[in-house]
């Protein structure tokens, strides 16, 4: 048997040591550990959880990755079309990490109805547009249908929608300008189909979804003509290695003036990116001072048990037991505190995590935050390593404090009251 282990397990279920001095002491302490884990679940839970929502709206609009013309490289409008008939469309095989590319185009216009106005760009898509992204953000009426017949069917924000006044199965006039001075606009009625709300207004006030033939149509390019690409991949912490082989692959040795580049949403979207960058820092401050303080308040709880249990200590040591094994009882002792503030933590946290999860409690502004209401994200690894690393770094640090019992001399011991 382990002795420490079975000393520590009776002080533990010792009634005198629920009543003694050290007992508010040992509360605050578990508390303490508690409140840390509950801080720092739900700051990993919503800085993670924050970070995913964007980056998938932003992706659902763009593509992880955009292939282009130069001209067009940082441009939501397609000035100079692009041929269909290249090595990497419609699937690209020499990169492994891209899952689907999409043909697309853009056009600015203006909506105009009878009381109102709106300056939009018009995305074009064709049939293999993957509306899984944009589906899951739809609020009312049904995803526009792009197939081989040319309809007039379009997806519009609800934030144009209630500018504009406008409602499923309506139909507006938008105008576009042509590219030759003193022309006429080309005039498109679209009919809506559908209302979207991403929360991202920088796009909900920007784009609205239809067919691409109607901006082929009105460019004057040909079927085989596009404006650019979007490539998703499947692994976003790898996107700047996947950017560049992307990049590489998309070069025509044949045309030494390279007209096609590739960039990345990270490069195209910087400013939101670094916004979301530093979340990671927040995160990172709020775990070692949650870690810090628990740990702050450990040391104190086992200054104190070792204080209350001075002439034990003495008796142990009397009775032939080393200072290492004496230093295992309270240590032993701290662990079963830690564990108990770890499970109070962990409770509380993921609870409040997965309310906020499946309620949407906590409502956010979306012109500063993008999303309506704090997104979460339950990952158990890092719910884990949370947990392993509390405990770990707890029991490190409470290794200095308990080096004071081999300082502590038998004979004195024994008589401390």
């Amino acid at each position: 048997m382990n002795l420490a282990y079975f000393i520590a397990k009776r002080l533990v279920n010792a009634k005198e040591h629920k009543s003694s001095i050290s007992a508010p002491i040992i509360k605050i302490a578990i508390s303490a550990i508690a409140i840390g884990m509950v801080m720092m679940i739900i700051s990993v839970a919503t800085g993670i959880g924050l970070q995913q929502k964007i980056r998938e709206k932003v992706s659902a609009f763009n593509g992880h990755i955009i292939i282009s013309s130069f001209d067009d490289n940082q441009s939501q409008v397609s000035a100079t079309p692009i041929s269909v008939t290249q090595e990497f469309y419609p699937i690209f095989k020499s990169v492994d990490e891209v899952t689907h590319i999409q043909a697309v185009a853009g056009k600015a216009g203006i909506i105009r109805t009878e009381d109102a106005f709106e300056g939009i760009v018009f995305k074009g898509v064709g049939t293999d547009y993957k509306w899984d992204y944009i589906e899951e953000y739809l609020v009312a009426g049904k995803l526009p249908k792009v197939s081989q017949k040319l309809n007039e069917q379009v997806l519009i924000s609800e934030f144009l929608a209630n500018r504009l006044r406008l409602k499923t199965g309506d139909r507006f006039n938008t105008f576009f300008l042509k590219e030759e001075a003193n022309q006429k606009p080309n005039l498109r009625v679209f009919e809506i189909a559908g209302i979207y709300n991403s929360g991202l207004q920088e796009f909900d006030a920007t784009y609205i979804i239809g067919d691409i033939r109607h901006l082929q149509r009105i460019n004057k390019w040909k079927p085989t003509e596009v404006g650019s690409f979007e490539v998703f991949v499947s692994d976003f912490t790898k996107i700047s290695e996947t950017g560049e082989a992307v990049y590489n692959n998309t070069f025509n040795a044949a045309d030494a003036s390279r007209s096609l580049d590739s960039v990345t949403i990270e490069e195209k979207y910087y400013y939101i990116f670094e916004w979301l960058a530093l979340f990671d820092f927040n995160i990172i401050v709020i775990l070692i001072v949650m870690i810090a303080v628990a740990t702050i308040n450990m040391v104190v709880a086992l200054l104190v048990l070792i204080l209350e249990r001075t002439q034990m200590i003495g008796i142990l040591k009397a009775l032939g037991a080393s200072n290492w094994t004496v230093r295992k009882v309270f240590l032993y002792n701290a662990g079963y505190l830690i564990l108990r503030g770890l499970l109070w933590g962990n409770v509380i946290g993921i609870g409040l995590v997965l309310i906020q999860k499946y309620f949407g409690v906590i409502k956010l502004n979306p012109e500063n935050y993008y999303v309506t209401e704090a997104p979460v994200d339950l990952n158990w690894f890092y719910i884990f390593i949370l947990n392993l690393g509390t405990v770990t770094v707890c029991l490190l640090v409470l290794l200095i404090p308990s080096y004071i019992i081999t300082k502590i001399s038998p004979v004195k011991a024994i008589r401390f009251d």
